[in-house]
């Protein structure tokens, strides 16, 4: 017999009892479909987190008082907005380009009888340039209104919304922040949101302004954090070495002395992200390969049933002068067929809950676009046929052990 012989035959087989075959290769599909969707899923996520972190800005470093994530340090001193002074001078930090203070603020911010809870963030001029923010109406926070500390805010458009109900139009506009009026001059651009907030969620005052008016800390001139922008990607590296001798100067550390502060580079973001997210997909991909071997195993199951029933036929063609390697191939063929199916079924499901995920992440505002590559579609297809095959092996070396005078007398 030829291979399209075992086809056709394998293929009417398992058309004889269509309910058995369907609910056969529903391990299979679950499984692929488990192993594809969540590939694509985490390789969305993965995406949208890499453009999230890229959507802040370029080439910036996150400067934070204390030893960093899990690292104590006793006393740390800390960020002084005459570090940023310091850190701005190109004699001290040439491959520094840009560099600014932050200071966070959450609190309620109220107009028109309208109130929404957002991040309020006290920031200079530079800031719109390091975390590439557009105003799509009016200006940007200004050098006049740091230096005069102008009760003045910028606000992002999911604000704008909440407190307006639009999102033009809104320049000369008065919104209360901790029960203080400022005047709206600028309306940003829309960017959305990701897996680190949403940019048009936020208020942006001048950092003066927030430090004597907003801000209850003692020392007025601190700040939380410091951005620092390189000139180039390739200086990057270069820049944080400056930046860490000026600060090391500056809070008089010894050299074999820990650090009271941290630095975080995009890159180190970029990369704790996709660990995080390589690991939960390789952890949801093989829950999805646990389905296929369940499945594997109902395959496994019901050819030795079919060998059980079809033991006569098995006699009786070997008594014809069937070879054990055609008895072999018809069964192994069948359980090709059943995994086969399956996987293309799964492969099509994994494409409709990718789709159906992909709405859902949208429509609670943290889209995330899943991707299916042709390596996890290739992936699925050779475990799902791997899965057959191993599993379908046994019973067809069964029936092609079975004497032939045996299985004739078979009842």
């Amino acid at each position: 017999m030829n291979f399209s012989q075992y086809l056709v035959d394998a293929f009417g087989s398992l058309t004889s009892n269509k309910l058995r075959s369907s609910l056969t290769i529903l391990g299979i599909v679950i499984g692929v479909a488990a192993v594809v969707s969540m590939l694509a899923i985490g390789q969305g996520a993965e995406n949208s987190i890499s453009n999230s972190i890229n959507n802040i800005g370029t080439n910036l470093l996150f400067i934070s008082s204390g030893g960093g994530p899990g690292v104590r340090v006793t006393n740390p001193k800390p960020l002084l907005l005459s570090d940023v002074t310091v850190l701005s001078d190109p004699s001290q930090a040439p491959d520094v380009e840009y560099v600014t203070g932050v200071l966070n603020i959450r609190g309620d911010v109220s107009a028109n009888g309208q109130d929404t809870s957002t991040s309020v963030v006290g920031v200079s001029p530079n800031y719109a340039v390091m975390r590439n923010l557009t105003v799509a109406e009016g200006e940007f926070i200004t050098s006049d209104n740091i230096n005069t500390r102008s009760a003045v805010a910028v606000i992002g458009t999911d604000v704008a919304t909440n407190l307006f109900n639009r999102t033009d139009n809104i320049v000369g506009q008065t919104i209360r922040v901790q029960n203080q009026l400022f005047k709206v001059i600028g309306v940003l651009e829309s960017k959305g949101g990701g897996g680190f907030g949403s940019q048009d969620n936020q208020v942006l005052v001048p950092i003066t302004t927030a430090q004597s008016r907003l801000a209850r800390r003692a020392n007025r001139n601190q700040v939380d954090q410091i951005l620092i922008s390189a000139a180039s990607s390739s200086q990057v590296q270069a820049a944080e070495t400056e930046v860490t001798q000026i600060l090391r100067s500056r809070h008089h550390l010894a050299d074999n002395a820990q650090a009271d502060f941290y630095i975080l580079s995009q890159s180190d973001i970029l990369s704790s992200a996709s660990s995080i997210t390589g690991t939960l997909t390789v952890f949801l991909g093989g829950i999805g390969g646990i389905s296929l071997v369940v499945g594997g195993i109902g395959i496994m199951n019901i050819m030795l049933v079919t060998v059980t029933e079809r033991t006569r036929e098995i006699g009786l063609r070997k008594a014809l002068g069937a070879r054990k390697r055609d008895i072999r191939a018809q069964f192994l063929i069948e359980s090709l067929l059943l995994s086969m199916l399956g996987g293309a079924i799964g492969v099509l499901l994994a494409w409709v809950i990718s789709n159906l995920i992909a709405q859902i992440s949208e429509a609670n505002g943290t889209p995330i676009t899943p991707s299916i590559s042709l390596n996890a579609v290739l992936l699925a297809t050779f475990f799902s046929a791997g899965v057959g095959c191993f599993f379908g092996l046994y019973p067809a070396n069964r029936a092609a052990n079975l004497e032939p005078v045996e299985a004739l007398r078979a009842e």
